[in-house]
């Protein structure tokens, strides 16, 4: 065993110092800083030249995302015992590489000019996007997977993801500032692909592997509260930067709001011990973020976010209580993190809603804003009914490309020289860190 784990960390070293080498020839190559006047570059957002006209806000702004991205997400993986520790150093070796690696592939489609990338405070945001999504998909395979292939996964989904983002934002003209589906909805469902394509039925279904650890309430309390101060900066980092109203952060706390207070209604009811878990407030709070991350930025009304985030835990609850059995024993699809019922439900469910609202759009109730949220709209290029339908149509789009790129990655994930030993499951902690048998 021991020797096996040394040989795992080997090669992860090896491979960390692959990735971080190609990451610096790279960015010796082709990275710089953005100029202060720079109108040919773009962010993933429609009509970007508009966005952000005080450069001065910028890093407070990457900064907040960057923080919900390490801490909001990164206590999400520190509930199970036997990987409590690890999970966390996987998380952080995740971010490190993920946005080095989002910055060079998100570069290339918004902001390369000349032959070079130009980085910024928003290039910055755009990256930590790239990463919560690759986090959320980690999610659905924590426990079941070693540092090497979690590194693995993240070099092959950021592509995948700059793509679909490219496609939905740029092409078709798409509004999702929160990442509705280009963060929740991709992430989640590329994550549960390559959960399905990992299965192992000798291993999964070991209850022990997942062994919740003696206090996982007090990660999700630290978690919690980090969502509730930094996700309304997460949901509006790319939204309308002038000195109108903040609709993304204000309608974010009333849904924040809302979900939490709908957790103690039907938690109660759908568990037979009755009791409140601390976990179950967190998974309210993400999905409320989830489901808003389309609307938020829209002319949703202070009781349309009171709404939607109580509808959302209410379906994130149900899910776990109904669907992720059914996930598990039927369709042989182990989510660990329950990333189905905190982001992937709520995605879809933010897409429905921003759909309707954007065929209700009109130049009277935003004013000036339309062209920052609905450009073509507002430009006649576009009714308010085509571009609810566009909003729609980049659901199966989202869902589509996920479901291939997870299943080519988990294919790849899966090859014998990459797969620990199917009776060597702790071998995925081992990696990073010693593990006493007492505490498993």
């Amino acid at each position: 065993m021991a020797e096996s784990a040394t040989a795992v960390r080997l090669r992860l070293a090896g491979l960390c110092f692959f990735l971080q080498l190609l990451t610096i020839i790279l960015f010796a190559a082709f990275v710089r800083y953005s100029p202060e006047s720079s109108p040919g570059l773009c962010a993933p957002q429609p009509n970007c030249s508009q966005r952000d006209p005080d450069p001065s806000l910028g890093y407070p702004r990457s900064r907040d995302v960057h923080l919900q991205a390490l801490l909001g997400f990164g206590f999400l993986v520190a509930f199970l015992s036997r990987y409590r520790l690890g999970s966390v150093a996987v998380s952080l070796l995740v971010v490190a590489f993920a946005i080095q690696w989002a910055i060079l592939v998100q570069g290339l489609f918004y902001f390369f000019l000349n032959g070079k990338i130009y980085v910024g405070a928003q290039s910055m945001v755009s990256a930590d996007f790239c990463t919560a999504a690759i986090l959320i998909s980690a999610g659905a395979v924590l426990g079941r997977v070693n540092p090497i292939q979690m590194l693995l996964l993240t070099l092959l989904e950021v592509p995948l993801f700059a793509c679909n983002e490219y496609i939905l934002l740029s092409l078709l003209g798409v509004s999702d500032s929160g990442g509705s589906l280009t963060v929740h909805t991709f992430g989640a469902y590329f994550g549960l692909m390559v959960s399905r394509v990992l299965h192992q039925p000798h291993v999964d279904e070991q209850k022990v592997q997942q062994d919740v650890g003696h206090q996982p309430d007090v990660f999700a309390v630290v978690g919690t509260i980090y969502l509730w101060i930094f996700w309304p900066s997460f949901a509006s980092a790319t939204t309308v930067r002038d000195s109108a109203e903040p609709w993304a952060a204000l309608n974010i706390y009333f849904s924040l709001a809302a979900s939490t207070l709908a957790t103690f209604v039907l938690s109660p009811i759908l568990y037979e011990e009755g009791t409140l878990q601390m976990a179950q407030i967190q998974d309210a709070t993400l999905a409320s973020g989830a489901v808003m991350g389309m609307a938020g930025e829209m002319l949703l009304t202070p009781f349309g976010a009171l709404v939607a985030g109580f509808l959302a835990s209410q379906a994130s609850l149900l899910g776990f209580r109904f669907l992720t059995p059914i996930l598990r024993s039927r369709l042989k699809i182990q989510d660990t993190c329950g990333v189905h019922n905190v982001h992937g439900l709520p995605g879809v469910l933010g897409t429905f809603l921003g759909s309707l609202l954007a065929a209700l759009a009109t130049a009277d109730a935003y004013g000036g804003r339309l062209a920052r949220v609905f450009p073509l709209v507002a430009k006649g290029s576009r009714t308010a009914n085509s571009q609810a339908l566009w909003q729609f149509y980049a659901l199966p789009i989202t869902l589509t490309l996920a479901a291939l790129g997870g299943s080519i990655t988990g294919a790849l994930l899966r090859t014998t020289a990459l797969r620990s030993a199917p009776e060597t499951p702790e071998l995925e902690s081992r990696a990073l860190r010693e593990v006493k048998r007492g505490f498993c």
